[in-house]
């Protein structure tokens, strides 16, 4: 008798045993959404991974994308390349004799930098016609910093003591032009160059800024020259990046080349001039 009550109860649950083993409604409900059911939302919008999030985009994943930019002078820019020529003039001859008379370059890149700032002094969406040559102006420092800085090394591993600390002294001028270049670097290739942050429909971000990681703390932010020079700063006193992470192939692979030549700068000088006072 007993057998068959309990039996007969399970007819009555059917197969899918007891009612306390059935989830209840909202279970039921985030079951279903979890696996793909009618009941789940549908995600936001984002038309690709070349694309602004849609209208269906959050907030945060809108300030992440990057807002539209003000327009932005270009001077910043020019007085950070006028530094950059100035640092490369006070080398030694010993770091620039590869780079060709001593002032055929500064004079060169000089003119470059002058004919940017005259033909657009302020970055507007024409101004993409310029930017191959801001990015050649930009190649053509690094490369002759970087030339110097092998230079260095060499100059560095191989010298006298009374050669060794001129070397010393020219390390200053090649870190800070390397912080330079490199803040230039990311300022220009960051979302498609200062003239394509200027509309929505930019190319995905490059890095990532704190600002942009809590959007409440400074509504409609959107970064400047001096926030990618600060990021060429920390990234080449800690070797790493900080507080603004690289998002991107290119970006991750400037920061570590920029924090290889700032590594090298830094621990050879170090070492050298350890040798020096000894």
């Amino acid at each position: 008798m007993v057998m068959g009550h309990i039996e007969e109860k399970g007819s009555a649950w059917g197969s899918s045993g007891p009612p306390f083993d059935r989830p209840g409604p909202a279970l039921w409900l985030d079951m279903t959404q979890s696996r793909g059911g009618e009941g789940k939302p549908s995600p936001p919008s984002y038309g690709g991974p070349s694309t602004p999030p849609g209208n269906g985009a959050s907030r945060n994943d809108q300030v992440e994308w990057g807002l539209p930019a003000p327009r932005e002078p270009r001077w910043p820019a020019s007085i950070a390349i006028l530094l950059a020529i100035g640092l490369q003039v006070v080398l030694p001859d010993t770091l620039t004799h590869d780079l060709g008379p001593r002032w055929l370059l500064p004079a060169f890149e000089g003119a470059l930098g002058i004919a940017l700032l005259i033909a657009n002094p302020w970055h507007t969406s024409e101004s993409r016609r310029l930017r191959p040559v801001s990015v050649g102006l930009i190649a053509v420092i690094n490369a002759a910093n970087l030339i110097a800085l092998g230079a260095l090394i060499n100059a560095l591993l191989g010298g006298t003591h009374s050669g060794g600390r001129s070397m010393v002294y020219a390390s200053v001028p090649i870190w800070l032009t390397n912080v330079i270049v490199f803040g230039l670097w990311y300022w220009e290739l960051d979302r498609g160059g200062p003239a394509a942050r200027l509309t929505a429909t930019h190319p995905p971000p490059d890095f990532l800024f704190p600002q942009q990681s809590s959007p409440g703390s400074a509504p409609g932010w959107t970064p400047n020259f001096l926030d990618y020079m600060y990021t060429s700063f920390t990234n080449a006193t800690a070797f790493s990046p900080t507080d603004t992470m690289p998002l991107t192939a290119w970006a991750k692979l400037l920061m570590m080349l920029q924090s290889l030549a700032s590594l090298l700068t830094v621990a050879l000088v170090i070492s050298r001039a350890v040798n020096i006072l000894n």
